[in-house]
């Protein structure tokens, strides 16, 4: 499981004596844990990840509105760290090319936001490893 994968991680930082990797870490399982504890369940991957994504969120927007020298730096290394918590997602040709199965109910879809639906649900099912922009994307290039 994700969380205990970050466990080891925090471990294996402490060890090493990276202090800004360990830190980052502790910050992601206690979000975790915060949010495991508040549901009193056992959290899952999928679960985990929308809260790994979520932090990964909040460090691009505070790399983008930082004007501290330094800050940008620290939250694209923080970035690294993250991202590589998260399964890699499908680019957008490799969307475009998962979605050749269902490429003529995306074209034929009302708009782009039941296209954009009938392709989350293909992918999903699929057990693909997605960004929401980056099908929005794919079926705007597929509709051309």
């Amino acid at each position: 499981m994700l969380i205990d994968d970050v466990k080891q991680q925090v471990i294996q930082a402490m060890r090493d004596k990276d202090t800004a990797r360990r830190d980052l870490l502790k910050v992601v399982l206690g979000e975790l844990q915060t949010a495991a504890a508040r549901t009193g369940d056992t959290m899952d991957d999928d679960q985990a990840q929308r809260i790994i994504r979520k932090i990964v969120k909040s460090n691009h927007e505070m790399a983008e509105l930082s004007n501290r020298p330094g800050v940008a730096e620290q939250m694209k290394a923080e970035l690294v760290i993250l991202e590589s918590l998260l399964p890699k997602t499908l680019s957008i040709d490799e969307i475009i090319q998962a979605l050749t199965p269902v490429a003529d109910a995306v074209k034929s879809a009302g708009n782009d936001g039941q296209a954009t639906g009938a392709a989350m649900k293909h992918l999903k099912s699929s057990g693909a490893a997605v960004d929401g922009k980056d099908v929005g994307q794919a079926v705007k290039q597929m509709r051309g």
